[in-house]
């Protein structure tokens, strides 16, 4: 079995540039996994570096991530940075403005998902704006059922697309994705003009990858499993120590 690529120092590189726009994901990729979601931490010194390095950007990093802004602000609390929740379905510019895009009617995948969780303890079902999360991280041996459940559910729901994720199934917007949100960033100040750089760990953050690799970024892949991301970090870990060495290193030019 070969050695994961580590490629911190590249990181490390486009993130101490002059120029860079600066994507990440929450979970898995600036925090460690937890059971359930409301049991994640922000590890020590995270929140401060992420204001460093926001300031040595010009306000040029946003996070971009499957959960609800309004948990982002509190993780991150005093800080407030741009965001795009629930995958793009909720987007905070860095001028403030709050935009929330058109969602498809999620009710019936929200009743299936719970109806489900009633049965096996093991389950948690998360609402968010026009999506529905079915997590199995305690019960992992229901994963088939679990996607047998809500595959049923989201092919009757037109506009609803099932992600796979890690120990979760998400039914979300179609016409939404990471991708997209970060697109919409890199239109806005003080995001345009500048190289887009996204890390993140799951299939959720896959759009998000191609799209930055696209417009001539660069996509960070945090953990193993297949990825279009060109670069790659073995943990979380990883990209926080590459955060922290970021937010005091001098800044390069290209």
């Amino acid at each position: 079995m070969t050695d994961m690529p580590d490629d911190s120092a590249t990181l490390l590189r486009l993130l101490s540039t002059a120029g860079s726009a600066v994507f990440l994901d929450f979970d898995g990729t600036l925090v460690d996994l937890a059971p359930t979601p409301d049991g994640v931490r922000v590890a020590p010194g995270v929140i401060e570096a992420l204001a460093l390095l926001a300031e040595r950007h010009g306000g040029a990093l946003a996070l971009i991530s499957g959960r609800p802004i309004v948990q982002i602000d509190a993780m991150l609390a005093p800080l407030t940075l741009p965001v795009a929740g629930v995958h793009g379905v909720e987007r905070r510019g860095a001028d403030g403005r709050f935009t929330v895009a058109a969602t498809p009617e999620v009710a019936p995948v929200l009743a299936r998902a719970q109806a489900l969780a009633a049965r096996y303890p093991g389950l948690l079902v998360e609402q968010k704006r026009g999506a529905v999360a079915l997590h199995y991280r305690l019960a992992p041996e229901l994963e088939q059922l679990c996607l047998q459940e809500m595959t049923a559910a989201v092919q009757a729901c037109p506009g609803v697309l099932l992600l796979h994720g890690k120990m979760v199934l998400e039914a979300k917007p179609a016409a939404t994705d990471k991708g997209g949100a970060i697109a919409a960033f890199m239109q806005e100040a003080p995001f345009a003009g500048r190289r887009p750089v996204f890390a993140g760990d799951d299939t959720t953050d896959e759009a998000g990858f191609v799209f930055v690799q696209q417009a001539g970024g660069q996509g960070v892949k945090v953990g193993n499993g297949p990825s279009a991301a060109a670069l790659r970090l073995a943990s979380p870990g990883a990209l926080r120590a590459a955060l922290l060495a970021a937010s005091v290193s001098p800044t390069s030019k290209e």
